[in-house]
């Protein structure tokens, strides 16, 4: 990377530093939640830890693996007791400079509290925790690995003994901490429009670079930016800017509705107009987050741009026109094969394959050859 930035904690005097390109700006971090290297290694053996689930067998990594942009590739997520959600793993990369942090819930701004949510949510259940916190510290106490990384990643707490040191707000902490360093900058895009590589992607992504920012297709309105999304905050913005839209992917009665299950931010805000509007996902490394839309329902981002962005919307199959709520921006646009396959083209080059296999993001627990899964032995 071409630039970096230092964070010091005061406690520890650890020295953190952003691997980031001079380009990108340095994510926000919380006064309360200073990054050290420390918290980092102690949040990943929490990420990729089963003994964070009821039963033992899912990690916060189940949903959200590596070589996937840390989603699942799944249409939509399933918790410890079978029961399935009805939106999908969100992709993690980049989530440092998310301001809104699900598909729906605009209030859900910190990672620290969004990590209760899986762990101890129960409509739906994922991670199955709820009433099971004692026995969870019981088991992260007793492991002599975390015995060293708690106490090196919250010295001042240490000190204070482990009911202190063993708590929701430390766990959280440090889960957050590592997932602020799942940083996505070095594509061949990236290369090519900021590292002097004029080779670095192809003839057609170019032609469909130009489809992207263009007005035909309109794409960068709400794909735009260095993180590809309307959804960013960083340290040179003062104000946090945050991108919900209707794309008209249904409507079950003819007015504009959602599934009654999966309604969109209306289910937070309890505003109409707020139906069907779920945030705006970042393209980074999308051609490995299949499926595609907040409910998996569509399988290809061929299919994304010709079956849907390009008829006004999917509903407009469906009920014969489009859905009357969606954004003004999805007006629909003709498009021809070699179009959708130069576009595509273009979304493959935003592809990470270094962030898709770093190993300081991996997995750190040992394990049998012959193991698989997310879990320490």
């Amino acid at each position: 990377m071409a630039g970096a930035w230092l964070l010091l904690s005061g406690s520890t005097r650890e020295v953190f530093v952003w691997d980031l390109p001079a380009w990108v700006p340095p994510p926000v971090v919380p006064a309360d939640n200073p990054m050290t290297p420390a918290k980092v290694a102690l949040g990943r053996h929490l990420f990729y830890d089963q003994r964070l689930s009821a039963d033992g067998t899912q990690a916060c990594a189940s949903c959200h693996h590596q070589d996937k942009a840390f989603t699942d590739g799944l249409a939509v997520a399933t918790g410890v007791t079978g029961v399935t959600g009805t939106r999908s793993a969100m992709a993690l990369g980049n989530v440092a400079y998310m301001p809104t942090l699900t598909w729906a819930n605009p209030q859900l701004t910190s990672l620290e509290v969004q990590a209760l949510v899986p762990l101890f949510g129960e409509h739906p259940v994922e991670m199955g925790l709820a009433g099971q916190e004692h026995a969870l510290f019981e088991r992260l106490r007793a492991d002599a690995t975390y015995q060293r990384l708690f106490a090196q990643a919250f010295p001042d707490e240490a000190r204070q003994g482990p009911a202190v040191l063993y708590t929701l707000s430390t766990l959280t902490k440090a889960i957050a901490a590592f997932q602020r360093t799942l940083l996505s900058f070095d594509s061949p895009y990236d290369l090519y429009r900021y590292g002097g590589q004029p080779d670095a992607i192809s003839v057609a992504a170019r032609r469909g670079e130009a489809l992207f920012f263009g007005e035909k297709m309109e794409c960068y309105h709400c794909h735009g930016g260095f993180n590809f999304n309307d959804n960013v905050l960083h340290a040179r913005l003062p104000f946090a800017e945050k991108g919900f839209h209707n794309t008209g992917l249904y409507d079950v009665d003819g007015r504009g509705a959602y599934p009654a299950d999966n309604p969109g931010v209306v289910e937070f805000t309890g505003d109409p107009a707020d139906t069907g509007r779920f945030r705006t996902p970042s393209l980074r490394n999308v051609a490995v987050t299949a499926p595609y839309m907040h409910d998996g329902s569509v399988a290809t981002l061929a299919a994304v741009i010709r079956e849907h962005y390009a008829v006004a919307g999917r509903a407009a199959h469906t009920r014969g026109r489009p859905n009357p709520m969606r954004s003004e921006l999805v007006a629909g646009f003709d498009v021809s094969d070699a179009e959708v396959a130069d576009l595509v083209a273009f979304l493959e080059s935003l592809t990470d394959a270094r962030f898709l296999t770093r190993p300081e993001l991996s997995d750190p627990w040992p394990r049998p050859a012959s193991a698989s899964g997310s879990s320490p032995p």
